[in-house]
């Protein structure tokens, strides 16, 4: 089992008896600090797949619980050449599929496919329009063939395919925003903390171990707060962004999800059943099928953009290694067949990654909020995640490859398959089309400002004192800065505010060289 397929219902093992089954899992400290992960991040899996080997021991399976520095493939061939060929379930990652090629082509590991997905291969097909694959077309036929929020004569529930017009409500504060859920420290969790510190005390980002879910009774308690206090006003307060509230009526579901531990099915179809306005039950359920599993389809065919871009040599750092003045030091080298990702750079984005993603003070208080937020919890909603980390990082002209291991590194539900497409694509461009979605962070610059704007008067903080100039985003002497972004400046200039105009007016064209 892969460290993101902790279901008993899921693939090779779903048919499987413990009398006759035994279950490997790898603990690999060098696949763990391949890259300098948020602590959190790291903590949640090793939580939920020893959780998940527990649980699977009560059932009465033998479980192997293989650790080691050694890259997951190599602890795997000494398992398989001691015990015997093995079987798995193909991996959602796409660089796991390449890390353990070599054990399938020596005849030590047969693949089953993987059926936790909600999409059949026609699906994406059927949505491609001209040379692009529309995320609209796609959420419709999937919906046309499941019968999902579909009515009796074939229409869509609510008279329309989506709501999103509606979700977009700014939050007045009212209905209170709901407290996540905490899980009392027990044996399980001390022993991942002892681990923690023993293992894992360079990573970044803080550790509350009681804010993770790691059993299955943790999954289906966060669930139920989800349905119960979240799903009711996630519809409106959907894009909705607060200094006052992290998540809003987020359900935090995603890290779940994405290990396999709360299916994605049964989630569509408990928020399918549910009593809920039009609105929240549209904008959930188009946010797995609609967005979730139309950009792995996307990451799949196009082999995480390689297919047009270049790979980089290696695993990359986000820029921690230039925030932290020394390179980062996983355990041992990645094994053969990890690379470094695609390097698109459609619209030539070149800046290292400002060291205020890793957490030093730009005085930019919306971006330093962010940041704050995603390394004490190593999530934040979607549109923190476009609208601001997202829209800055494009503005300042960074390096999408770098920005997107940022990403990898600092979010717990963030996997190559789902990452490189929300942030080479959606978020910054770079892959220079390909796809008809929702470019949020290309058209988000202006609602950006007015945020910050918002969020100055909150922090009274009179504006032009408290927003920086490029230069102090970039991490430049004082002396190489220029006036305070929110000054007016021409179009030259290099304030926010006048890259805020200048990036509307860019994607209004739609070639940002020939604009700039």
């Amino acid at each position: 089992m892969a460290p993101d397929q902790l279901h008993r219902g899921l693939g090779a093992l779903a048919d499987r008896s413990p009398a006759d089954t035994g279950v490997v899992l790898l603990e690999s400290r060098e696949w763990l600090s391949r890259r300098p992960y948020h602590r959190m991040r790291v903590a949640m899996i090793l939580l939920n797949q020893r959780a998940f080997a527990e649980e699977l021991k009560a059932e009465g399976f033998e479980v192997r619980v293989e650790r080691g520095d050694a890259p997951m493939v190599q602890l795997l061939r000494q398992v398989a050449q001691a015990c015997g060929p093995m079987l798995a379930t193909e991996w959602a990652e796409r660089e796991m599929r390449h890390e353990f090629r070599a054990v399938v082509d020596e005849g030590l590991l047969q693949v089953q496919p993987h059926d936790g997905w909600l999409t059949a291969p026609e699906d994406f097909a059927g949505c491609r329009r001209g040379t692009q694959w529309s995320m609209d077309a796609f959420y419709r036929r999937v919906r046309h063939r499941t019968g999902l929020l579909m009515d009796e004569t074939g229409e869509p529930q609510g008279g329309r395919w989506s709501f999103d017009t509606e979700n977009r409500k700014a939050w007045p504060g009212t209905p209170a925003a709901p407290a996540a859920p905490r899980f009392a420290m027990d044996a399980l969790r001390r022993g991942v903390q002892a681990t923690m510190e023993r293992d894992f005390s360079e990573h970044p980002g803080e550790l509350d171990l009681e804010a993770l879910p790691a059993t299955v009774k943790d999954g289906e308690r966060l669930w139920t707060w989800a349905k119960a206090e979240c799903l009711p006003h996630f519809g409106p307060f959907e894009d909705a962004m607060s200094i006052a509230s992290r998540g809003l009526f987020h359900s935090r579901m995603s890290p779940l999800m994405n290990l396999w531990r709360m299916p994605a099915r049964r989630m569509v179809q408990d928020v399918a059943a549910m009593a809920l306005p039009i609105e929240s039950k549209e904008g959930f359920i188009r946010q797995v099928i609609g967005w979730r599993e139309f950009v792995r389809w996307v990451h799949l065919q196009t082999d995480g953009f390689r297919d047009a871009w270049p790979a980089a040599a290696g695993p990359g750092d986000g820029g921690f290694s230039r925030w932290k003045g020394a390179p980062w030091a996983p355990v041992a080298a990645a094994p053969q067949g990890v690379d470094g990702g695609a390097r698109p750079a459609a619209l030539g984005g070149s800046t290292p990654l400002p060291p205020a993603f890793w957490g030093r003070a730009s005085g930019l208080h919306c971006l330093d909020r962010v940041v704050q937020d995603v390394w004490s919890e190593g999530w934040s909603h979607h549109i923190t995640r476009l609208m601001v980390l997202g829209n800055l990082a494009t503005l300042l002209d960074v390096d999408a490859r770098e920005l997107a291991d940022w990403f990898w590194i600092a979010y717990m539900d963030a996997w190559d398959w789902v990452v490189e497409p929300n942030v080479l694509a959606m978020a910054t461009y770079a892959t220079g089309g390909g796809r008809r979605d929702d470019h949020q962070a290309l058209r988000g610059g202006q609602r950006l400002h007015r945020w910050h704007e918002r969020l100055l008067r909150r922090l009274r903080v009179q504006a032009g004192e408290g927003l920086p100039d490029h230069a102090a985003l970039l991490g430049l002497p004082a002396a190489s800065r220029g006036q305070a972004a929110c000054q007016p400046q021409d179009e030259a200039g290099h304030g926010l505010a006048a890259a805020t105009r200048r990036f509307a007016k860019v994607h209004r064209c739609g070639h940002l060289r020939a604009c700039a």
